[in-house]
């Protein structure tokens, strides 16, 4: 691949590693949602465990959860994040090296992941299972993201900050300081640590920093994304720069302490838990706030979801949003909590917001950026897009309506009692009446994976036929 950098920093970007991070986003989105897939297949027929520790779901759930965000949610933060803050900067990223770091530094962590929690390797905490010596490097090369970042923006040659970088800092900074404060541990040996926080303590902060990380990766970061493909896309101004002020300040300051929610019903002192709910509650505010933001930017332009695939893609994730930060609030108040707890309905939840919002989103925004990127006016065939969109489309719903009609039958199962006080059915009698939903989650899954097959094919197609630039002048943000 031809550099995409000239020796003068003030006449290209660097789209060299944008490119990277955009292939390899797809390359891990496959890998993390067919191991999904798979996952999903081994609770229809549990014999797919081959009877074997390393390939049994309690090992490669992890690799699953770690690959679709790290790996594809994460590579598609780095590819956009370095494309969006270069052009609204209109400067090139400070250093190439430590570009190349970042990108290297971060495939070798995801495939140290893939190696080490099938073999066992494993803190056994939830998004952050990952052994002392690979978060050590997590934080490593975070730092110098950060600096890359940051010290683009330092040097940008316009006043303005754009409100899309102020969600992409946002982002990697309380994902930073969330890592490294979570991963505080002991080591004993090369591959096993303890913690340093223990009981109640420990599951508070696990709990910080799991929420924290779909908090702010997985919307705080990819609202970022938003404020700058959806109106570029639509080729309209967003709908009000000061609603996107007031969405920022109000969001980061609410998410951080959402976690408790998870400690329903738990050892976690009862005001803890109460503070969670209520500021999950106040959470749908600013959450549907950025919502209406992106939506109401297509004014005038709802005409184009007629014939832009890609557009539909990001106005459908932003319903999806919407959905999902309304339903997290929800199953946070206690008395839902009670049912919707330990069952299926949280799986659904946590997939509105992965399927719907942050894959969407993401592979609209890829596709936007490919054809750019490789000197081609649009994608190699927009009709394998729209075949895309509606494999995508009607995969999320499949799933998450399974995962919602499983948990609430699982939740009623669970709490029915006879006349002597004894439990109705059995949990055996729950996962017989579950199976159906298994069966259609499966469903669901592999014809969303399916069409990530589609877009891998149309963007081999568009690399190989595109003419590929070598050079992207700064000029006005086009």
């Amino acid at each position: 691949m031809a550099s995409a950098i000239l020796s003068d920093s003030n006449t290209s970007y660097n789209y060299e590693i944008v490119r990277r991070f955009t292939l390899m986003t797809l390359f891990w989105g496959i890998v993390g949602m067919g191991m999904g897939v798979f996952l999903a297949a081994q609770l229809v027929w549990p014999e797919l465990n081959f009877g074997l520790a390393w390939t049994s779901f309690g090992r490669l759930r992890p690799v699953h959860t770690n690959l679709v965000i790290f790996a594809f949610g994460g590579g598609a933060l780095f590819a956009t994040s370095f494309y969006v803050v270069q052009r609204t900067s209109r400067v090139r990223l400070i250093s190439e090296r430590l570009a190349n770091f970042v990108f290297w530094g971060w495939q070798a962590i995801i495939v140290a992941l893939v190696i080490s929690y099938p073999l066992g390797y494993t803190t056994s905490k939830e998004y952050a299972e990952m052994e002392w010596p690979i978060a050590l490097a997590v934080a490593v090369v975070w730092v110098a993201y950060a600096y890359l970042f940051f010290g683009t923006i330092a040097r940008r040659t316009v006043k303005h900050i754009y409100v899309g970088n102020w969600f992409y800092g946002a982002f990697i900074v309380v994902t930073g300081m969330v890592h490294v404060i979570n991963h505080i541990s002991v080591p004993v040996s090369l591959m096993k640590s303890y913690s340093s926080y223990s009981g109640a303590t420990d599951a508070m902060i696990q709990w910080w920093y799991g929420h924290s990380v779909v908090g702010f990766i997985l919307s705080v970061g990819f609202l970022g994304m938003m404020y700058y493909f959806v109106p570029k896309q639509a080729e309209r101004p967003i709908y009000s720069y000061r609603l996107s002020i007031i969405h920022f300040w109000a969001i980061i300051t609410l998410y951080i302490w959402a976690g408790p929610h998870h400690l329903h019903y738990t050892a976690l002192p009862d005001w803890a838990q109460s503070l969670g709910m209520a500021m999950s509650m106040i959470l749908l505010a600013p959450s549907w706030g950025g919502m209406i933001n992106g939506m109401m930017t297509l004014s005038g332009a709802w005409h184009k979801l007629r014939t832009d695939p890609i557009l539909r893609f990001l106005v459908v994730s932003l319903a999806f949003y919407g959905m999902s930060t309304f339903e997290g609030p929800m199953m946070a108040i206690k008395t839902v909590n009670a049912l919707s707890h330990y069952t299926d309905w949280t799986i659904g939840h946590v997939h509105a917001g992965a399927l719907g919002w942050v894959a969407m989103i993401s592979i609209g925004t890829l596709y936007h950026m490919i054809p750019k990127l490789y000197g081609r006016e649009q994608m190699h065939s927009i009709g394998l897009i729209n075949v895309h969109f509606w494999l995508a489309t009607i995969g999320t719903v499949l799933y998450i309506a399974s995962m919602w009609v499983n948990g609430i039958t699982q939740g009623l199962m669970w709490r029915a009692i006879n006349d002597d006080g004894t439990l109705t059915y059995s949990f055996v009698e729950a996962l017989q009446a579950s199976h159906p939903g298994y069966i259609v989650r499966l469903i669901g899954g592999a014809t969303f994976a399916s069409g990530m097959l589609l877009m891998a094919y149309n963007t081999w197609r568009t690399v190989r036929a595109g003419e590929q630039r070598v050079s992207a002048p700064i000029a006005a943000m086009a």
